[in-house]
């Protein structure tokens, strides 16, 4: 009888940091209105910090600031910014010390993604990408930096694992187990036997690698600071937008995962575990890395090796991408 995979349970910070771990601290977090970033925003505050979150909808930023200040009983700050207009995000800063009087952690997490082949995204797209997730992170630094090097504080920029080890978002094999099942394919049919590039992800690879980039320059002109940089790179997150989008309904984080050595797909508490972390004292010996939380997957190598039958054939995969002409 075959042995059952063993699934890595989700862990919980507050059940392994201290509570006040964080207690007269100030986050400053954009993209904090939803999503990852939301989560480790709510993570930071319920181990004692305050937060300003960022983001282009007040509507949104506003409904998850009360929804947070009402889990965590911290104060949360709602800001309207635009990451891509310095002055903006200039703007957020100033409004973050009158209300807190500091900045000691910033998570640089504003993004834009979608599914393009090369020959399908307009120089306008691909261009919006890198001022969002590049310029983005970029003028956040400098709108930031003043502040985090006066508390010798840490940042953390959220990439992710599309341009390292090139997973293949797409597999279809007529013989994979995965395909003889499902006509449709999905994210869940993620195969990282590719060794470099994401199909249909050009320009957030790219973006995503500048990110790597200014995070590593960082911790080296400001280590003498005091100040800290690293990166979290998330791998398939259940629950987020992007895979609910692109995922099965009914598919769930707990669910056996045979494509990761974890055998569970990624959940949003992984990415604020690793946060928690990463901003704590704990790691003051840990600068200008990049983390992946992927469960793994990234040194898996898979017995099928599909490519290239979905970019031979976009109309396999058309479902899912969106033309930027």
């Amino acid at each position: 009888m075959a042995p059952t995979a063993y699934v890595q349970p989700i862990a919980d910070s507050t059940s392994v940091f201290k509570a006040d771990l964080f207690k007269g601290k100030v986050l400053f977090c954009t993209g904090g209105g939803s999503g990852i970033c939301r989560g480790m925003t709510e993570a930071m505050m319920r181990h004692g910090a305050k937060a300003t979150i960022v983001g282009r909808k007040l509507d949104r930023l506003q409904q998850t600031a009360k929804e947070l200040t009402a889990a965590t009983g911290q104060e949360c700050l709602p800001t309207q910014a635009d990451v891509r207009q310095p002055a903006t995000l200039k703007e957020a800063v100033a409004k973050t010390i009158e209300k807190f009087g500091r900045i000691d952690f910033v998570i640089c997490g504003a993004a834009g993604n979608f599914l393009a082949p090369i020959s399908g995204v307009s120089e306008n797209a691909f261009k919006t990408v890198l001022e969002i997730d590049t310029m983005g992170t970029y003028n956040t630094i400098k709108a930031t930096i003043e502040h985090v090097r006066a508390s010798k504080g840490a940042y953390i920029h959220v990439s992710a694992t599309l341009h390292y080890n090139g997973q293949y978002l797409f597999s279809y094999h007529p013989s994979s187990p995965i395909s003889l099942h499902r006509k449709k394919l999905t994210i869940s049919d993620l195969d990282p036997s590719c060794s470099t590039g994401t199909p249909y992800q050009v320009h957030v690879s790219a973006a995503k690698a500048g990110v790597d980039a200014l995070s590593a320059v960082l911790a080296v002109e400001e280590g003498p600071h005091g100040v800290r940089s690293n990166v979290i790179a998330p791998g398939p997150i259940a629950g987020t937008e992007g895979m609910d989008r692109l995922t099965p309904k009914n598919t769930g984080a707990d669910h056996v995962y045979h494509g990761h050595p974890t055998g569970r797909q990624g959940d949003v508490k992984d990415i604020a575990n690793a946060t928690i972390f990463l901003f704590s004292p704990a790691a003051s010996y840990i600068t200008g890395q990049v983390l992946p939380v992927d469960g793994g997957s990234e040194h898996l190598r898979s017995q099928f090796f599909p490519y290239p039958q979905s970019v031979l054939d976009p109309q396999s995969v058309a479902q899912f991408i969106k033309a930027k002409m």
